[in-house]
C-alpha cells in the first residue's frame, strides 16, 4: 500500500484490539464499477440526504459518470470528487452544482492511486475504497491490455465504524488543498453522526435493499461478460463477481452481529458449533460446508410476527432478505435451509407448518444449534461465570422442548457434544473472514433437492 493513501492510513489506525476486522480483496475494475453502481444508485432511493466522497484517480474517469453524480446530486446533502484534474474536469454541468466540490489532486498524490465511494447518511453507510495495483503488482502477465480487466487491492463494507473512519481520513486529506471545505465537511460529519450515532433498527431494511441492488448490479455485469470475447479473463472475472455478490450476504449477516452487543459472536460461535454436530453425524464434507454457510447467514432473515402457511407446501417466505438470497441460483439451497429454520418438529412452526423429518435436516440442525448458541450467549451477557454450568442449563432447556420444537434425535447429540465440551473438548476453528470465493463453488452447495430429497414438487415457486 502506498504511504500517504487513505487505504493504508485506515489499515494503521485499526491495529488495536477490537477494533472491525478489514476483510481486503483483490477486485476488477468491472466489479468495481458495479459495485459503486449499485451502492450510488441506492442513494437515489434511500430517501435521505448523505454526505459522498469518491476518488476517481483520473478527472476522465469521472467526466464517464458525471451525469450520474448530477443526478445524485440533486439527493445528496454534498459530494467531494477527488481526482487528478484533466481537461473537462472542472467544465461538466454536474461540477457547477452547489453541492458538489471538486478538489485537483496533485500527479504525486498517493490518492490519485486510489478509487473511493464513501457514503454516510441517516440511514446506511457504506464504501468501496481501493488502489490500483502497481505495474510491478501484476508480475510477468503485465498490466491488462482491457481497462476493465485492471485489479484494485481493497474493502468494501457497510460497517459504520469503518466508513466513518474513512470518511475523517479522507476529509483531512482534502484539507491540504482546500482547508475551508474541510471544515465545512466536517460539520456535516459531525450533524449526521448525531443522527445516526450507531447502527439502528430501520437500517438495516436499507442495508437489505442495498445488498439486493449490488447482487442485481453484479448478476448483470457476470451476463454481460458471458460470450465476450473482448476479455482475455473472462472466468476470472466472472469469479471476482459471484464472490462479491456472496460477499454482499455475508456483509449484511456481519453487519447483524456486530450491532448486537448481547450476542455479537453469533455466527462464528454457531458454525463451529455446526461443524462439530456436523461430524457427530458424520454428514459428507459438501453438506457441512453448505450449513456452515447457512450459519453465516442464519441471522439476515427475522422470524415474522406470525406464521404464514402456504397450502402449495413449503417455500421461502417473502421476506426480502431471503428473497434476495434466491438471486443467487448457487444459494437457493441455503436460501431454504434459513427460511424453514422456523419449523417445529410437531408442525407448529413456519414458514409451512412441516413436521418431523418433512423439516431439512439442515434446517433442524441451524434452529436447534442457534438457539442453543443465543440461550449460552445471554447467560454469558447476563454476567455468568460459569461457562459448563451454562452450557448445561442451555442444553436442559432445549431438552425440554424436544418432540415439541425439535427432533429428539437431534437433541441428543447435542447433550453428546455438550458433554464433550464440559470434559475439555474445544470447538474446531472455523475462519468466518469474508474472502474472495469463500469456499462457495462447489457445485453440490446449489442442489436445492438435497435440502427436500424426497419431495421434488415443493420447489420455491
Amino acid at each position: 500500500m502506498l504511504e500517504g493513501s487513505i487505504l493504508k492510513q485506515l489499515m494503521d489506525g485499526r491495529t488495536g484490539s477490537g477494533t472491525t476486522p478489514l476483510n481486503y480483496g483483490v477486485y476488477y475494475k468491472n466489479t468495481l464499477v458495479a459495485l459503486c453502481h449499485a451502492l450510488e444508485d441506492c442513494i437515489l432511493t434511500s430517501g435521505s440526504a448523505p454526505l459522498v466522497i469518491s476518488a476517481f484517480q483520473r478527472g476522465k474517469w469521472y467526466l464517464e459518470e458525471a451525469d450520474r453524480y448530477g443526478a445524485i446530486a440533486t439527493k445528496a446533502q454534498q459530494i467531494v470528487i477527488m481526482a487528478a484534474a484533466e481537461a473537462g474536469f472542472h467544465d461538466h454541468p454536474t461540477s457547477q452544482c452547489d453541492n458538489v466540490a471538486l478538489v485537483s489532486l496533485a500527479q504525486d498524490d498517493p490518492v490519485a492511486e486510489e478509487w473511493h465511494l464513501i457514503i454516510f447518511s441517516p440511514d446506511y453507510t457504506a464504501m468501496v475504497l481501493c488502489q490500483e495495483l502497481s505495474e510491478t503488482d501484476y508480475g510477468k502477465a503485465g498490466v491488462p491490455e482491457h481497462d476493465l480487466e485492471r485489479k484494485f487491492y481493497g474493502l468494501w463494507t457497510f460497517d459504520s465504524a469503518l466508513v466513518s473512519q474513512a470518511m475523517e481520513l479522507a476529509i483531512a486529506h482534502i484539507g491540504h488543498y482546500n482547508p475551508a471545505l474541510q471544515t465545512q465537511l466536517a460539520n456535516h460529519l459531525a450533524t449526521l453522526r448525531q443522527q445516526n450515532p450507531t447502527l439502528h433498527n430501520g437500517e438495516s431494511a436499507t442495508v437489505s435493499h442495498t445488498v439486493t441492488q449490488v447482487v442485481h448490479y453484479l448478476q448483470t455485469s457476470r451476463n454481460d461478460l458471458k460470450g465476450n470475447l473482448a476479455f482475455n479473463l473472462a472466468d476470472d472475472l466472472d469469479h471476482n463477481l459471484f464472490s462479491n455478490e456472496l460477499q454482499a450476504f455475508l456483509r449484511m449477516a456481519q453487519l447483524v452481529d456486530f450491532s448486537d452487543p448481547v450476542n455479537p459472536m453469533a455466527a462464528s460461535e454457531v458454525v463451529a458449533l455446526l461443524e462439530m454436530m456436523g461430524q457427530l453425524l458424520d454428514l459428507p464434507a459438501w453438506q457441512i460446508q453448505r450449513l456452515n454457510l447457512a450459519g453465516m447467514l442464519h441471522r439476515i432473515a427475522p422470524a415474522p410476527d406470525l406464521p404464514t402457511l402456504t397450502d402449495a407446501g413449503p417455500s421461502c417466505p417473502l421476506v426480502p432478505e431471503v428473497q434476495a438470497l434466491r438471486l443467487m441460483p448457487r444459494l437457493r439451497a441455503v436460501a431454504a435451509i434459513v427460511a424453514h429454520q422456523g419449523e417445529h418438529w410437531d408442525g407448529s412452526g413456519y414458514p409451512a407448518g412441516l413436521a418431523g423429518d418433512a423439516v431439512p435436516l439442515e434446517s433442524r440442525l441451524l434452529a436447534l444449534v442457534a438457539e442453543f448458541q443465543r440461550r449460552v450467549a445471554e447467560a454469558r451477557h447476563g454476567g455468568a461465570t460459569d461457562h459448563l454450568a451454562a452450557l448445561g442449563a442451555a442444553l436442559t432447556l432445549c431438552q425440554g422442548e424436544a418432540g415439541q420444537r425439535w427432533d429428539p434425535k437431534l437433541v441428543e447429540m447435542l447433550g453428546l457434544m455438550v458433554m464433550g465440551l464440559q470434559q475439555g473438548m474445544s470447538l474446531p476453528t472455523i475462519p468466518t473472514k469474508i474472502t474472495l470465493g469463500a469456499g462457495l463453488l462447489n457445485p453440490d452447495l446449489d442442489d436445492y433437492l438435497a435440502v427436500f430429497p424426497s419431495d421434488s414438487h415443493l420447489l420455491p415457486h
